[in-house]
């Protein structure tokens, strides 16, 4: 099952778990599985159904090109990092 890594600021809505085992097999129904465990963190993650705006996601070390919609195997790391601007 994939382990999603916990942002910082999410953690108090999740008894400051790091990680958590989720079901799932997009990055949102991984989110939606830690949603199910944590009620709220969806609404706090991806509002009005997109991945709030400032934050990339990861999986297994890549940014996901397709965001909520990429793949995740049972064996993948999910991440959600504020995105990086600059020029």
């Amino acid at each position: 099952m994939p382990r999603l890594f916990v942002p910082p600021l999410l953690r108090p809505f999740c008894e400051g778990e790091e990680e958590v085992v989720v079901d799932g097999s997009t990055v949102l129904e991984a989110v939606q599985s830690l949603n199910a465990q944590y009620p709220g963190t969806l609404e706090r993650l991806c509002p009005d159904g997109k991945l709030r705006p400032g934050i990339a996601v990861t999986v297994d070390q890549n940014v996901a090109p397709r965001g909520l919609a990429q793949k995740v195997s049972p064996e993948s790391e999910i991440h959600f990092l504020p995105a990086i601007g600059g020029g």
